[in-house]
């Protein structure tokens, strides 16, 4: 019987059901919980209707498209290929769930075992997953693996250490894997450059894991980080959160002693789409494979000896005892992974160190503009940074970004959304798709706001 509306039909389909009314359908629901009167809803509407009415709704968001934008921390306009659009809607990628039977699925598990080898390359780590959800539960999923690795070891048992500075949603996410398991987080300290502690680093030592961002979530690219794996040692996990566009022109994590690395896919292959759908990025090295999470691709032969793809290691609780899974990894984000792995085949090795170039040039030339505006200042101007950074004012940096939102302009973040005692300050984003015009037009409407209330 097809899905459609069954109308007039009920009798038959109760008769199938062996039930003679729809009294008896729901005759096991008690009659005190059950709903009286009419649900309030809409009369029914024509596909025609229900198109109009999608199409009035979805113009009411406003896009990057519809004003100039400089917020990024965490989501980034970076261009896509169309290319990418054109090749992922294509039916040997757009199925409907996972590839389980591997001998029906080889096309597909052969990209899911590309998209691993780029990340591999790019983070500079033998063993990549098929993703996970976004940087958050890659965090979160590497803190909970080191503590299974290490804690038979560790001085410091059950206990990982993470930068201060990490935006409070990506915390909550860590936080809600680690509290069930009694892992305790504690924090580290930057300076007031923005930069690591490198000598609190060192009360790291003997925990299970460091977890930090390179750049930081201010943007900051911090070349101690590559001194930490030596301050804490082969026995405590080193994580690297990254931007993995940044890796075109930095130096792979896996080179200065990352263990694990997690990141932000989603500058590669998939837009900004309000937050989702994205994916997440999982590299280790090999002490880390047996307690990873997620999917992993392996390569092998056929008993022909033809060169055949399957899922291996398959630790996630559907696949085997749920007490035994090292994650409870679900929804497929192989699809949404597939287009990072096409964007990273169209730009190449070349292609994606231009792209980082891109990235850099757009924040330097936003922050050579900005700082030129009389009365702002940059706190942490000082340091190298990738794609954003901080600007402080002598205004309520909401009050500011509400008077550029209502000049076209979206200014960026409030970085007292994320920290205390942060009112005056605005974390601003250049990309590859940030121009020179726009970047005049931010300077002049910054300069119109501060010359109007020069006097509050």
């Amino acid at each position: 019987m097809d899905q459609l509306p069954n109308l007039g039909r009920e009798n038959e389909m109760l008769s199938l059901m062996g039930m003679n009314s729809i009294e008896d359908l729901f005759s096991d629901i008690p009659e005190n919980v059950r709903y009286e009167g009419k649900l309030p809803l809409r009369a029914p509407q024509s596909e025609e209707e229900i198109l109009y009415d999608a199409e009035n709704l979805l113009n009411s968001n406003i896009t990057s498209k519809d004003k100039i934008s400089f917020l990024g921390a965490g989501l980034y306009r970076n261009y896509v290929p169309s290319l990418v659009g054109q090749l992922i809607g294509r039916g040997e990628f757009l199925t409907s769930y996972t590839p389980y039977q591997p001998e029906v699925s080889q096309g597909m598990l052969q990209a899911m075992w590309e998209f691993q080898t780029m990340v591999s390359e790019l983070t500079g780590l033998p063993i990549s997953n098929v993703s996970v959800y976004d940087i958050s539960t890659a965090a979160a999923e590497a803190i909970t693996c080191s503590v299974r690795v290490h804690n038979k070891k560790a001085t410091q048992k059950d206990t990982v250490y993470v930068s201060e500075l990490i935006p409070p949603d990506r915390l909550s996410v860590i936080e809600n894997y680690t509290m069930g398991g009694g892992i305790c987080i504690k924090k580290l300290k930057h300076s007031e450059n923005g930069l690591i502690d490198i000598e609190g680093i060192k009360n790291a030592s003997g925990s299970c894991a460091v977890y930090l961002e390179q750049p930081n979530p201010l943007g900051i690219l911090d070349e101690g980080i590559t001194e930490i794996k030596q301050i804490i040692g082969q026995n405590t996990a080193l994580i690297i959160g990254v931007n993995p566009t940044s890796l075109g022109v930095l130096e792979a994590p896996g080179n200065y002693g990352a263990d694990i690395v997690v990141g932000e896919g989603q500058p590669l292959g998939v837009g900004m789409t309000a937050g989702g759908p994205i994916y997440g990025i999982f590299a280790c090295s090999k002490a880390y494979l047996r307690q990873m999470p997620g999917r992993i691709v392996g390569k092998s032969n056929d008993d022909k000896g033809r060169v055949a793809f399957c899922l291996t290691l398959s630790t996630r609780e559907q696949h085997i005892r749920r007490h035994r899974a090292t994650s409870n990894l679900c929804t497929n984000e192989t699809l949404i992974a597939l287009m990072g792995a096409m964007h990273m085949s169209l730009l190449g090795p070349k292609g994606i160190e231009k792209l980082g170039l891109r990235n850099f040039a757009a924040r330097q030339l936003l922050q050579q503009e900005l700082s030129e505006v009389e009365g702002l200042e940059m706190p942490y101007a000082m340091n190298n940074h990738y794609n954003e950074f901080v600007i402080k004012l002598p205004h309520d940096s909401k009050t500011v970004l509400d008077w550029l939102d209502e000049q076209g302009v979206i200014g960026g973040l409030a970085l007292s959304e994320w920290y205390e005692n942060s009112e005056n300050e605005i974390l601003v984003c250049a990309t590859d798709q940030t121009t020179s015009r726009e970047i005049e037009i931010f300077r002049n409407k910054l300069e119109e706001f501060l010359e109007v209330n020069s006097n509050e």
